[in-house]
């Protein structure tokens, strides 16, 4: 008997959308706030410099990226990372809707290459730490997550 068939599909599926609706309520913040780093090579750069200051890390894939190898490699590594400093960390499908909720045009008519959503940090700024109920509420479900030792919890954003 698996824990769907227990407590109810439907109670798991309102879970993760309430935590998908906590997720994107907190990357509209911390954008707002100057708290989000977009890109797998910028995240990189950051953490290596002051991995104490992020509090989460997003891995967005959709089906498309699935066989690319390079991109793979670096969601290991910066996985490993995560997992070496306690930071928090998400896989998340559903590039479309990411690039809706910060903004991020693929068609720019200025001729600009859009950013690389695959990998994006939330930070918390040292002088006014961010307090908001969505991240509490994206910090639990990593925690639960991994005490059912599934330590890279996958979520989807789905279009609206």
């Amino acid at each position: 008997m698996t824990l769907e068939e227990v407590v109810g599909s439907s109670t798991t599926d309102k879970k993760m959308e309430t935590v998908s609706q906590a997720l994107e309520e907190l990357l509209v913040a911390a954008q707002r706030q100057d708290c989000l780093t977009v890109g797998v090579y910028e995240s990189a750069k950051l953490m290596n410099v002051d991995p104490d200051s992020v509090v989460l890390c997003l891995l967005n894939t959709d089906e498309e990226d699935a066989d690319d190898i390079a991109l793979q490699i670096h969601f290991t590594l910066l996985q490993a990372f995560c997992c070496d400093n306690d930071i928090n960390i998400l896989r998340v499908s559903g590039m479309r809707r990411l690039a809706q909720l910060l903004g991020d045009d693929p068609e720019d008519s200025n001729g600009n290459e859009p950013r690389d959503l695959h990998c994006i940090l939330v930070t918390n700024p040292p002088v006014q730490p961010m307090q908001c109920q969505a991240l509490q509420d994206v910090s639990s479900f990593c925690a639960e997550s991994r005490c059912r030792n599934q330590w890279v919890p996958c979520l989807e954003l789905k279009d609206r």
